[in-house]
């Protein structure tokens, strides 16, 4: 397990009465250069002022320098430095406050304040919120201050010292410190000391994971090869991202969704992430993408972008049959094929109260669809997705039950037609550097791009059929070349 210490404002108040935990004096750990030598050290800074110029601010900060791993980091310090950079994360949780303290009868003040230990706290009603706060701002001790005005709201968060903490508070501090040194222990039990530690988020009840259990195994397996201790995470982990080097998202994504809030969580704690989130952003709107490859100058099949009142537009533009896509689907949920003027309009008025804007298309058939999967701008593997039989597309939900799925082979890249390559290479330069599917469509006349994925599947059995434990091992050397970039700057 990763050593941790404790960062206090004077050893001395660590007295022979309170548990022994590994203490250091701040003004040593930022005089002392031994510290610099020292790796995968895990800090918990728990010095009284962590304001700009403080010691407590520097010594978050030579923590980050040094490598280690340390909470609360700079970026927390300096979005609780003022409420105009935190109150926007404060919105919904004001909502929850209020619902949650509109049933107490016995609070008669219109202020008070609260004392969070590691995300706990001893109010029941506000369990959750704590929880939540602690995920927002990492932090060993929040103090929050709620008040009453047309409902009870979250006024203020800062962080505070252990020595702030009365003497009943420290037992409660010391019960949830135990219990957060108690969650990293049997995390990290039976592991070997790695030269990072990787986050692999996935969910295992989805229905239709990116990767499959035996594909999520092998790159926990390649992880280890390559020197990385890697660990399946579920969105319960939020709060404990930081603890990590690199995170590599195998969950379903969309903007609006917790994967998008661990991508963003995980680049400003500066991990290395994939799916980043500006990559979530482009891939999974798909209005988004057809602007940027019309601007590319990438073909793709004829779109156009419609309104409740451009129905005419899309049939005088495309005719029938044509394609609907909501915005956001994903796994070819989304998608619907019409025929005529009253399936068009039967489908879209529904899909209109979900959405502002859908993306119609032109029909194009094809008996499979390629998928070029990317990794920084090299091909890692090439798949035929042939369509489900007596279906349109690779995934008929039509059907009772789960949905078909029509055939998959995949071929190495270099036997793949080049033109197909290189459009899809050509496709995801535009989004990023990380790993992508590019799905198109060859035709007699030109190859199509349908879109761009941010998270293409992985399955063992599937697209690793080629490259077999090769595939997973790339992956894996890739987030250890960006850690390895990350820490020589």
């Amino acid at each position: 397990m990763s050593e941790q210490i404790l960062l206090v404002d004077d050893i001395r108040h660590w007295q022979s009465n309170l548990p022994e935990y590994p203490a250091v004096a701040v003004q040593d750990y930022l005089s002392e250069q031994g510290w610099s030598e020292r790796r995968g050290l895990r800090v918990i800074n728990l010095c009284r002022d962590t304001e700009y110029h403080s010691p407590g601010y520097y010594a978050s900060l030579l923590a980050e320098a040094r490598g280690h791993k340390v909470i609360p980091s700079v970026r927390s310090l300096q979005n609780l430095s003022r409420k105009a950079l935190y109150s926007a994360d404060l919105e919904d949780l004001d909502k929850r406050v209020g619902k949650a303290l509109r049933i107490r009868k016995d609070i008669e003040t219109t202020r008070f304040e609260l004392t969070l230990c590691f995300g706990k706290c001893e109010s029941e009603e506000l369990r959750g919120i704590a929880r939540s706060l602690f995920e927002a701002f990492p932090a060993p001790i929040l103090k929050v201050e709620f008040r009453l005005g047309t409902g009870w709201h979250i006024a203020k968060v800062r962080t505070i010292g252990f020595k702030a903490l009365k003497k009943p508070q420290q037992g409660f501090f010391f019960t949830a410190l135990n219990e957060y040194f108690s969650q990293r222990r049997q995390r990290t039990r039976g592991r070997r000391i790695a030269r990072y530690d990787l986050a692999i988020l996935h969910n295992p009840d989805e229905a239709m994971p990116p990767s499959n259990r035996r594909a999520l195994a092998a790159f926990m397996r390649a992880a280890k090869k390559v020197g990385m201790d890697a660990e399946l995470i579920t969105r319960k982990e939020y709060a404990r991202l930081a603890e990590y080097d690199a995170l590599f998202i195998r969950e379903t994504t969309n903007v609006d969704h917790h994967t998008y809030r661990f991508a963003r969580k995980a680049a400003s704690e500066g991990l290395v992430v994939i799916d980043d989130p500006d990559s979530i952003l482009r891939c999974t709107n798909k209005i988004y993408l057809k602007e940027l490859l019309s601007r590319a100058r990438i073909a793709a099949p004829k779109g156009v972008v419609i309104g409740r009142k451009d129905l005419d537009r899309a049939e005088q533009e495309l005719g029938y049959p044509m394609v609907l896509k909501v915005p956001d689907g994903a796994f070819s949920l989304g998608v619907f094929k019409v025929d005529d003027r009253a399936q068009l309009e039967a489908r879209a008025a529904p899909l209109f109260k979900e959405t502002e804007l859908l993306l119609a298309q032109a029909y194009t058939y094809t008996t499979f669809d390629w998928r070029v999967g990317i990794l920084n701008n090299e091909a890692l593997y090439v798949c035929r997705y042939h369509m489900s039989r007596g279906h349109w597309q690779i995934l008929d939900y039509s059907a009772k039950g789960a949905p078909r799925a029509g055939l998959a082979d995949t071929l190495p890249a270099r036997e793949a037609p080049a033109a197909v390559v290189q459009t899809a290479l050509n496709a995801a330069r535009r989004i990023g550097d990380g790993l992508y599917g590019v799905d198109l469509k060859e035709t007699a006349n030109d190859i199509l791009v349908i879109e761009v994925n941010d998270n293409p599947n992985i399955d063992a059995g599937i697209e690793d059929r080629v490259l077999g434990e090769e595939l997973y091992l790339r992956v894996m050397r890739e987030f250890v070349k960006r850690l390895d970039q990350r820490t020589r700057t």
